[in-house]
């Protein structure tokens, strides 16, 4: 570990792509760089510094470099993020061989170094992580960059990674909040509520008297757990969803808008074009030829 200011952080991605595994355990390894291992369905688990990490969909665990560990899926299949990348520019991965690190011959000055930040704690400390909905889209985009690589890409990606690994430090100020919150299981069983029926009509005054306490109070709890407002929460939430019955079912624009609580189809692509940039006809179209 390297303490250094926040300045020096000059991270490049070194590999970042979705993919869906069957059930059974990945080889033991270990790495020269980082990597972040999201799931974003299915239930995986991870053995590593003699502890094993149970991830459930929604959690992230981080992997250090030059740990070993065994990765493995629990479910018949899991879908990952999966991003490797170092934080100070330091090492030059060619092929996804090149990250894995051979007990043959090990490179020794090729290791990346974790950065720590203080008054943060090293990432690798506390590896299990739950990011944000917020999170979880920067971490999309950045797969989308990687792979596409337009003009720009490496700029864009050093900004993302950025992003993300903040509002993974972010989340070690939110777990001291949890501990003294006695509203966080509240908050956790809405948040569990809104994923599962984000087509109701949520707003900050149910939620509120939820939880019975004043709005404002509720949001400012809301926030401090989950990184963002109830609005934008229940937004990304509705937005991953549509993106997800885009891409992976058939059904029409109108069915999808009211599956995700949007009344009006015409609100909903107008809402949709202002996250990706396109109307979800397009993005179908693209998520398809991708």
């Amino acid at each position: 570990m390297v303490v250094a200011p926040f300045s020096s952080w000059t991270p490049s991605i070194h590999y970042a792509q979705f993919q869906t595994l069957p059930k059974g355990k990945l080889e033991r390894r270990r790495l020269y760089d980082f990597e972040l291992l999201y799931v974003s369905k299915g239930v995986a688990a991870t053995e590593m510094n003699g502890h094993q990490y149970v991830l459930h969909e929604g959690d992230l665990i981080f992997l250090s470099a030059d740990v070993y560990h065994q990765n493995e899926v629990i479910s018949s299949t899991a879908s990952f993020i999966g991003i490797h990348f170092d934080f100070f520019d330091e090492i030059e991965i060619m092929t996804e061989e090149d990250m894995i690190i051979s007990d043959d011959h090990v490179l020794k000055k090729s290791i990346a170094k974790e950065a720590v930040t203080p008054p943060f704690h090293a990432l690798s400390k506390e590896p299990l992580y739950q990011p944000s909905s917020n999170c979880v889209q920067l971490m999309k985009t950045l797969v989308q960059e990687f792979s596409k690589r337009p003009p720009g890409y490496e700029l864009m990606c050093r900004a993302l990674i950025l992003q993300i690994l903040t509002a993974l430090l972010r989340t070690q100020i939110t777990k001291r909040f949890e501990d003294l919150s006695p509203h966080t299981m509240q908050i956790k069983a809405i948040i569990q509520e809104i994923q599962a029926h984000p087509e109701k009509d949520w707003n900050n005054k149910l939620l509120a008297k939820r939880m019975n306490v004043h709005e404002d109070y509720m949001s400012k709890l809301f926030k401090k757990v989950t990184g963002s407002s109830p609005k934008i929460f229940i937004q990304l939430t509705r937005h991953h969803l549509a993106r997800q019955l885009l891409s992976e079912t058939s059904m029409s624009i109108e069915a999808i808008s009211e599956k995700v609580g949007y009344q009006d189809a015409h609100y909903f692509s107008r809402s949709f074009r202002k996250h990706e940039g396109i109307p979800p006809v397009e993005y179908r179209k693209l998520s398809r030829v991708l």
